[in-house]
């Protein structure tokens, strides 16, 4: 009998080869910013998903887990957050998934800025609902991408009313 470590152990691996050879954009989104996302230190991290296993360093906040970032790191090694950003599932009260771009990088990444002008990899955008999917049959990471979701949404919603405020201020 599997244990349930062990299932998410499984649930994590088909999650990172769903992102195998797949990408934002059709093209290296990291030269429109320089990389930015991934340019970390010692203080910058990727929120872990629940049960998420990693090895890489490991610190919590808020009850959160997150793995540090040095701002290079082997590529199968990152963790989901990595693979799948700037988008992310969300997850609505019925449990349905859409991949929406993850207002909480609007500081980082210029296509979460500009979404609506984004040309994404339409196999990218399955791939991340598909994690959504995924992850959705899990109660504790269902209830995780619920809570990011509406994370997301307050970020979102606080972008858009700085733009209004102050619309030469954010590109």
């Amino acid at each position: 009998m599997k244990t349930k470590t062990a299932d998410h152990n499984d649930l994590y691996a088909a999650l990172y080869r769903l992102f195998e050879g797949v990408t934002p954009l059709n093209a290296d989104c990291g030269e429109v910013c320089g990389a930015r996302c991934c340019a970390g230190d010692e203080a910058v991290g990727m929120l872990l998903f629940p049960q998420e296993p990693t090895v890489l360093p490991v610190t919590q906040a808020g009850g959160r887990r997150y793995v540090l970032c040095s701002g290079s790191c082997l590529r199968e090694q990152r963790p989901l957050s990595c693979r799948i950003f700037p988008l992310f599932p969300a997850a609505d009260e019925k449990g349905h998934i859409r991949a929406v771009p993850d207002a909480r990088g609007a500081g980082v990444c210029p296509l979460v800025r500009q979404y609506e002008n984004v040309r994404f990899d339409p196999r990218f955008v399955r791939r991340v609902r598909k994690a959504g999917r995924l992850l959705a049959k899990d109660a504790e990471c269902l209830a995780f991408l619920r809570e990011i979701t509406s994370e997301i949404g307050e970020a979102e919603h606080l972008r858009l009313l700085l733009e209004e405020s102050i619309p030469h201020a954010i590109p």
